[in-house]
């Protein structure tokens, strides 16, 4: 029996190679197989994690955190290819929770990073920008690769959302030139545009602190920076406002799309691509993957159904689920790809104690897979 387990993390309580090592251990007590763990990612945190993994090499590097403070970021590189996450550099779990600042975080931390890799020779980069802990269109990751965004006296913006709205002038001339010699994907697991009520301030600013009335200086900055760029880039800037994903990262997606020229792809993709998740689920007689929560915004095409999608083209008899909680029903867990949905709920009500307590209950879960395995065995 081949068993590849592949999950995302436990937000929250457990990142996604924990997870797999426990739901490996319990399979373990219960029959033998051979189990291979492929961590997964969808893009945002742990899709670095997830490279290095796959064999690339770890490069550590101090740059500007959300706030201003410097702080220590990774990246994976391989060959020309380097994998830059937002997240270690920009990322809102970089602040505590009572210190959010929605109007003044920035991305210039993420742009050290692309500027780093660039200067490690690399021509392909791989942006996964989930996470973040700014909504500034970007312009942080724009000015650390040399773009300077101006005020009306010629003077450099402060960093941050809210200083957008005294943007005059974007100045292209500094762009590091190597730049326009990288290609750069970009991973988008949303589909919100830059602007409006679906766009990245009134969707994600709340979570990283923004009021209501912070929401509104926000958007509104964000749309005057859309209109100045595009006096200096001309009129592809309204497309990549409106493009799907702009909104992602508060907006670094619309950075990427607009002023990088990235192509997008969703982070299941992108770091199923890194693992080389097609070719190890290969022959496998079982796949299990997972995440904390499946729901129906699951089915629209996070990692565990991405997962499903990749084991089902792969010719895999059988696919399972492990979750924290599931609301899906039996008709839409198969709908999803999976044979059958597992869930910690089922052995723990308690969310609290759950998640806590989640490496046990995965543990016991992966029992309860084996026996499941020895049964189709049989």
């Amino acid at each position: 029996m081949r068993v590849v387990i592949a999950p995302d993390k436990f937000k929250g309580s457990l990142p996604a190679d924990a997870v797999g090592e426990a739901l490996a251990a319990g399979i373990a007590r219960v029959v033998a197989a051979d189990v291979d763990l492929v961590p997964m990612a969808d893009g945002g945190d742990g899709t670095v994690e997830a490279a290095l993994r796959a064999g690339y090499t770890a490069s550590r590097h101090s740059v500007t955190g959300p706030v201003g403070e410097q702080v220590e970021a990774v990246l994976a590189v391989r060959g020309d290819t380097a994998v830059v996450e937002l997240a270690t550099a920009s990322g809102l779990a970089l602040l505590p929770p009572d210190s959010l600042a929605p109007l003044t975080a920035t991305s210039r931390g993420t742009g050290e990073l692309v500027a780093a890799a660039l200067d490690a020779g690399c021509t392909r980069i791989v942006l996964g920008v989930g996470g973040s802990a700014c909504t500034d269109g970007g312009a942080g990751l724009l000015a650390a690769l040399g773009i300077r965004l101006l005020d009306a006296g010629g003077r450099p913006l402060a960093d941050g959302g809210a200083a957008l709205a005294d943007l005059a002038e974007v100045d292209l001339t500094g762009l590091d030139p190597r730049v326009r010699h990288t290609e750069f994907v970009v991973a988008l697991d949303v589909d919100n545009p830059l602007l409006g009520e679906n766009g990245a301030a009134a969707i994600f600013g709340p979570q990283k602190g923004a009021s209501p009335d912070e929401v509104g200086q926000l958007n509104d900055a964000l749309a005057h920076f859309a209109r100045v760029l595009a006096t200096t880039v001309g009129p592809t800037i309204d497309a990549a406002a409106a493009a799907p994903g702009a909104g992602a990262a508060g907006g670094v997606g619309f950075a990427a799309l607009a002023v990088l020229g990235a192509t997008p792809q969703t982070g299941l993709e992108l770091v199923a691509d890194l693992v080389g998740l097609a070719d190890r689920v290969r022959g496998a007689d079982l796949v299990i993957t997972g995440e904390g929560s499946l729901d129906q915004q699951s089915l629209a095409g996070k990692t565990p159904v991405g997962v499903a999608r990749i084991a089902r083209a792969a010719g895999v008899p059988r696919v399972t689920a492990v979750c924290g909680v599931s609301t899906l029903d039996e008709k839409q867990a198969t709908a999803g790809g999976f044979d059958a949905v597992w869930t910690l709920a089922d052995l723990e009500s308690d969310v609290a104690r759950s998640i806590t307590n989640a490496a046990e209950l995965l543990t016991q879960t992966g029992e309860q897979i084996g026996r499941w395995i020895a049964t189709k065995e049989s």
